[in-house]
């Protein structure tokens, strides 16, 4: 098969520059209508393709979107992510996904790295600091998720109120010793959920443990057992579903029960209901916030950063089987 030509075979056969070649293509309005339709009726009869991402990355008409998560193997994010990508495919544009491993210097670099690529960004719960979060978003088209800094456009896919509620559901059911099993301590959600859990139980528990972890993963989460044991805790509110089915596993572990000796709350109703026994928690609205995020960065006028937003979508409370009534 032969090769089609190249740019510079094709202003060879004009008598042009290749410069005037590719004009044609990604910046036909500088050119004179006769140029443009002698070159690219030339170069179709020769078999000449432009190459498609330089001519996006030259006119801004990328048709595709990045999305950075900090964690794929978190069951909340594959969710976000998928809903993402069927807005983004429904409206005309393609996707590439990334992972930060939740490395704040990572994301960073991703961010960086994407952004000539595609026509905005969404970031899922970063890691950065507030600061930086701020000042890319003086520089970059770009919508977060599950970070809440003013002068940014972002969807906060929100657990207080329904964690408020399932809060005052243990303590209606007369559990007053809890402790929080936290999640990354970077991450916006866990600081939203710890002050959730203390202004909810501040001089209403007898006890209230924090129990942390560094990245909130099931094996950190199955070490807490002795901790929570030691506490005498009757309660555990857990960062999300992930902690929650390791403090379960633990406790069961070490001869405790699960609701009858004590409960477990969990978050995010990723996994829930294929846990032992089901797990009561937070059902996020996850798959929301993944379109929304997108609609609202496509939404805006193109080549223009996004306007301060904030866009909340609050949780519901699911009572399944790993909450009841303190033993005795």
């Amino acid at each position: 098969m032969r090769r089609p030509p190249t740019i510079t075979e094709v202003a060879r056969e004009l008598g042009v520059s290749a410069s005037t070649v590719s004009r044609a293509f990604t910046a036909p309005r500088l050119l004179r209508p006769e140029t443009v339709e002698r070159v690219t009726r030339t170069a179709a009869a020769m078999g000449y393709v432009p190459n498609a991402h330089a001519r996006a990355l030259s006119t801004g008409l990328q048709h595709t979107l990045g999305v950075v998560v900090p964690d794929i193997a978190n069951p909340f994010f594959p969710p976000l992510l998928r809903s993402a990508q069927r807005t983004a495919e429904d409206l005309g544009y393609a996707v590439i996904a990334a992972d930060s491993d939740g490395d704040p210097e990572r994301e960073l670099r991703l961010v960086q790295r994407l952004a000539p690529q595609v026509q905005g960004l969404v970031v899922v719960g970063p890691r950065a600091s507030a600061s930086d979060v701020a000042a890319i978003a003086q520089r970059q088209r770009i919508v977060y998720v599950n970070r809440d800094v003013d002068g940014t456009s972002r969807v906060l896919a929100s657990a207080e109120r329904a964690l408020t509620a399932g809060i005052e559901h243990l303590l209606g059911l007369g559990h007053r010793r809890f402790a929080y099993v936290g999640g990354p301590r970077l991450a916006w959600a866990h600081q939203e959920r710890l002050a959730c859990v203390s202004a909810t139980l501040r001089e209403r528990a007898e006890h209230v443990a924090v129990v942390e972890t560094a990245t909130g993963t099931y094996a950190e989460a199955f070490g807490t057992g002795e901790a929570l044991i030691a506490e005498s805790v009757t309660a555990v509110v857990a960062f999300d579903d992930v902690i929650a089915h390791g403090v379960v596993d633990s406790l069961v572990a070490r001869g405790r029960g699960v609701p009858q000796d004590v409960s477990v709350l969990g978050c995010d109703d990723t996994i829930a209901v294929t846990t032992h026994p089901p797990l009561s928690s937070i059902a996020l609205r996850v798959t929301e916030a993944g379109r929304l995020a997108v609609e609202t960065l496509v939404g805006s006028p193109a080549r223009m950063l996004l306007p301060p937003g904030r866009s909340v979508l609050d949780g519901e409370l699911v009572l399944r089987a790993t909450t009841g009534p303190p033993p005795g």
